[in-house]
Order: structure tokens, then C-alpha cells, then sequence
């Protein structure tokens, strides 16, 4: 990366007026030499353990269903067993890979500790993934081993030889019970920083997904990114309650960073509302990290939050999606004590790359924060390749120690997407102001074509949710002879609404454009999304090209 002098850098939004290129104001952050051998595990323990030790009795992990609890001694002494059992019991070797098909529950952290100190290449799934789809990220991945639950079993292919159920008495075996020659589980094998770590699945959401390949390079950034900005200790541990997909890049970052942090990590497995205010309630929950939907919930549900007590939580961390800034303002007036601590990034930059850190941050309505340490973005016009000031929409570049390596077995995708210079083109349509805080705009591939000009469908579903009969929508192009594409409209509406198609046309038209007008307005029960929130758009526009009437 080019190092410009401090006089060119804006130290306000971190743009140097020379390169166009936007810096890092965050902490320098102080690796590892790139050469020494040293896993995402061992990285994250030797922060717990060079921070104040927690005491015997602080909980690691707690399983919010059964309220079992795990302390941090007992986090390491059940990762080295686990691993010293992997290499005698199963022969899993460095370089080889680990399918795992699960939801939440507190064996995955211990597992991603394990697997991560043995050079084993972990690669999760959706557990809701069809045997077709989990047929293909196995061909893509090649693992040796599948961790899988009594519910997900049958969906492994048969190429995969091994599998251990993770509900079962013997997975608890493996990591209680102690095997002939075990030895200390962070030292048994040497793991460099640019060896692979994981194999991450995005998103799909337009077209089919492709398999991220990150190493512990990657995963080692991103701890010391947070560390820099948050501090390893805080005098009271706090306690989170993650209800994002472990599978997820946004899930899976957390189940390391908060043991790096020594704070509480509360698990849930599959997600529901009342599951989650109990467990705030019941185990004094300071952060919650969720997906936008839960926010939209968390405001728009009336009387969903009655009977109760939600006093202990501070933060609520939302990331996989661009939460409205409708929504937020309700947020707000609904939570005064409480801050919304967004994030912006993909599975290609192991999670976040741009974050809300504390609550002034967290006022910017409409941000997904500033970029983290040691890294530098650009924004780009997408059709001259001009780099842009602030202000200017473009599609945002970035690069980093957190960038992925490239997509598994799909060299055309990589080359498509890592950019000489190490940069990494996401596809987002962004712009940064003067104090350095990132603003989504759309995905460029969603804008819509409307008679020579672009209509960008986040702006229209921004509107349709400030409609208080309009839960949420989700906008799509429709091929339109004429205007080559048009806007249309899948609203959710409230409960007991009785707003039609001509009135939410209306409504619309009076705050727009004529080419930003909806064409065509069509309410469905709720909105297609992925684990992480973010709407399935293909399934709406095979919907609507299908003249199919969408359940009401």
C-alpha cells in the first residue's frame, strides 16, 4: 500500500486529495510479521491471556436454551482436548478440510478454536440449505469431515467418508475426555498466517454463491482491528447475545473476537423474537448482534417488547444488510438509551470493513461507520474508472490484510473482482462524506434502467417504509419494452391494513421523479431473505415475471 504524507490526508475523512485514496484514522495497528507462524486461535488467546486473565468463574460461553455455561479456562482446556482427539481418533491433518452444517449452539465456537489451531480448513453452511446447494460448496470445498447435527445429517453427500454429530454424547466426548498423547492443542501443529482458514459461501442473492477463501492473515486483522478501536477488557465483561448465523462471516468473526475480548458470547440456536428478549432479560444481555430484520421487528412490532426488562442492553451491533433510516429514527425514539452500532463489509472482507464505534458514531443516521484500522478505500465511477471525491457516488474499492485470497476453483470470478493494487471491488454503490463515515446506495447490479436514467431501488423502499400501513418492500426491475426496465414494488403490509396498489402508487409519485414512479404494486405476506436479512430479489423477480399472485 502507498503511504502518502500526513499533510495530503484529510484528518478528518482520511481522503488524500493526491491519490483520491480514503486512510484509515483508526489506530495503527501492529501485526504480526507476516512470516511468523501463528493461527487465528493462537492470536486470539494470547489477547485473553495478555489482557487481565478473567477470573476462573467468568463465563465463555452460555447456551441460552439450557443455560449451560463454559468458562474460559474451560474454553481452552475443551479446544486443546477436542484437537488432541481430532488428530489421534480421526487422523484430521493440516490442509485438510471440515464441512459443518449446524445451527448456533456453544459447541461452534469450540469447534472454529479446535479446527483453526489444527490447520484445519473450516467451512460452514446454512443448515437450511438444500441437498443440491450443500452438493455444490462440497464439491467446491472438498472436505474430509462433516460436523453435522441429527437434523442436517442426511444432507451430507456421500463423498464426504466422516461425520460426527455435534448433538451427540460423542462429540461431548471428544472434547471432555482426555486421549493417549495429548499435547498442548495450540502448539501440535504450525499454522502460518497465510495458510487457508476458512471457506465462506456469499451470499447469492444474485446468482449463484461462490466460495470465499480466507486465511488466518485475515481473520488475525480483523481481531486486532476490533481490539484496537474496543480494548481487550472492559472492568465488567460484557455479555453478547449473537443471533447471526455462526455460518456467516458476520457470525463467525464473532465467535473469535469475543473470546480474543473475554467477554460472554450467549448462543440461542435458531432465532426468535421472545427467545431473544428473554434472553436479555434472563442473562442481563449488554449487546445483541442481529440482522436488520430483528431491528424492523424490535420497532414496528407493537407491544412486541411489553413484559420485558431489556435495562441491561447498551448496544445493538447490526450488520448483513443496510438498515433504513426510517427504521432508525423509530429505533431512536423507541430505544433512547440504547445505540445501533452498524457495520459495513462482506465475506470477502471477513466481515466488517467500516464500523459504528461508540455512541457519537452511532448518531449519524443513515452511516455504516468509518473504515477500520489499516485499511483504504476508493470510490470509483463505475463506467469511466475515475476515482471520486467525497460526496460522489461510485462503486466502493477497498483493500487490506482483511481482503480474501479469491473465490475456491473460480479464477474468472477472482480475477473479476481482486483489482491490481490488492484493491477489492464490491459492486456497492457508496459515497463517504467529509468525516469519513461510508453511506450505502444500492447494489450497482439492482440499479434500475429506467429510460436512460438509474433508479436506485433503495431510495424507493426508504420511502414505502416511512408508509405507517407498510411494514417493509423491496423494490425490482421489470423488462419494460418501452422504458427498457421499470420499477416495481413488494410491500408487506400491517397488520389490519387495507392500503391498496392505486394508493401506494400515489403516494409515491407525489415525493419522486416521473421515471422513479412504481409501475405496479404487489403485497405478499413477507419478504424472501437469507439467514443474514438480505432479500432474496431473484425469488421476487422470477415472482413477478411469473404473473404468479403472491400469497396475500
Amino acid at each position: 500500500m502507498e503511504n502518502q504524507p500526513a499533510t495530503l490526508i484529510d484528518p478528518k475523512s482520511g481522503f488524500c486529495s493526491k491519490t483520491y485514496t480514503y486512510h484509515s484514522l483508526r489506530p495503527h495497528l501492529q501485526l504480526p510479521p507476516t512470516t511468523t507462524p501463528v493461527s487465528a486461535t493462537e492470536y486470539a488467546i494470547s489477547l485473553l491471556l495478555h489482557s487481565s486473565p478473567s477470573p476462573p468463574q467468568t463465563t465463555a460461553l452460555l447456551d441460552a436454551v439450557t443455560g449451560r455455561r463454559i468458562s474460559f479456562p474451560e474454553l481452552i482446556h475443551f479446544t486443546e482436548t477436542l484437537a488432541s482427539s481430532l488428530l489421534n481418533r480421526f487422523r484430521l491433518k493440516k490442509g485438510d478440510t471440515a464441512f459443518i452444517l449446524s445451527p448456533n449452539s456453544i459447541h461452534i465456537p469450540i469447534l472454529y478454536l479446535t479446527l483453526f489451531s489444527l490447520g484445519v480448513v473450516i467451512s460452514p453452511s446454512n443448515p437450511l440449505s438444500s441437498e443440491q446447494e450443500i452438493l455444490h460448496q462440497t464439491n467446491l470445498s472438498k472436505p474430509v469431515i462433516a460436523f453435522v447435527t441429527s437434523q442436517t445429517a442426511h444432507k451430507i453427500p456421500y463423498s464426504v467418508k466422516k461425520t460426527i454429530l455435534l448433538d451427540s454424547p460423542e462429540f461431548e466426548s471428544l472434547m471432555t475426555s482426555q486421549t493417549q498423547g495429548t499435547v498442548n492443542g495450540l502448539e501440535r501443529v504450525r499454522v502460518y498466517q497465510s495458510d487457508p482458514a476458512a471457506i465462506l459461501y456469499s451470499s447469492g442473492t444474485t446468482g449463484r454463491f461462490k466460495g470465499v477463501l480466507l486465511t488466518h492473515r485475515n481473520f488475525i486483522s480483523m481481531l486486532a482491528a476490533t481490539i484496537a478501536t474496543r480494548g481487550v477488557k472492559n472492568k465488567i465483561t460484557a455479555v453478547t447475545l449473537c443471533t447471526v448465523p455462526y455460518f456467516h462471516a458476520y457470525g463467525f468473526v464473532y465467535c473469535l473476537r469475543l473470546a480474543a475480548m473475554g467477554n460472554t458470547l450467549v448462543s440461542m440456536g435458531r432465532f426468535d423474537l421472545s427467545a431473544m428478549l428473554s434472553a436479555i432479560q434472563d442473562y442481563r444481555v449488554s449487546h445483541v448482534a442481529v440482522a436488520p430484520p430483528v431491528v424492523v421487528a424490535m420497532v414496528k412490532n407493537v407491544g412486541a417488547m411489553d413484559g420485558y426488562d431489556l435495562s441491561s442492553l447498551e448496544v445493538v451491533a447490526c450488520g448483513g444488510a443496510p438498515l433504513r433510516k426510517s427504521v432508525l429514527e423509530l429505533f431512536k425514539e423507541r430505544f433512547p438509551n440504547v445505540h445501533i452500532a452498524q457495520g459495513y463489509g462482506l465475506t470477502e472482507t471477513t466481515a466488517r470493513i467500516f464500523a459504528t464505534v461508540g455512541p457519537k458514531e452511532s448518531e449519524v443516521i443513515g452511516a455504516t461507520g468509518k473504515l477500520i484500522s489499516n485499511c483504504q478505500a476508493k470510490i470509483v465511477d463505475p463506467d469511466t474508472g475515475v476515482s471520486l471525491p467525497p460526496f460522489s457516488p461510485g462503486e466502493l474499492w477497498v483493500r487490506g490484510d482483511t481482503i480474501m485470497k479469491g473465490y475456491i476453483g473460480d479464477d474468472k470470478a477472482t480475477a473479476a473482482t481482486l483489482y491490481s493494487g490488492g484493491w477489492l471491488r464490491t459492486g456497492d454503490l457508496c459515497y463517504i462524506d467529509n468525516e469519513g463515515f461510508l453511506f450505502f446506495v444500492d447494489r450497482i447490479k439492482e440499479l434500475i434502467k429506467c429510460k436512460g436514467y438509474q433508479v436506485a431501488p433503495a431510495e424507493l423502499e426508504h420511502l414505502l417504509q416511512s408508509n405507517p400501513d407498510i411494514i417493509e418492500a423491496a423494490v425490482i426491475p421489470i423488462p419494460d419494452e418501452e422504458a427498457g426496465q421499470v420499477p416495481v414494488a413488494f410491500v408487506v403490509r400491517q397488520n389490519g391494513s387495507i392500503i391498496d396498489e392505486s394508493k401506494i402508487k400515489d403516494f409515491v409519485a407525489r415525493q419522486v421523479a416521473p421515471y422513479k414512479r412504481l409501475r405496479r404494486v404487489m403485497f405478499i405476506e413477507s419478504l424472501p431473505r437469507n439467514a443474514t436479512g438480505k432479500v432474496l430479489k431473484r425469488e421476487l423477480i422470477n415472482l413477478a415475471l411469473s404473473n404468479a399472485t403472491p400469497k396475500l
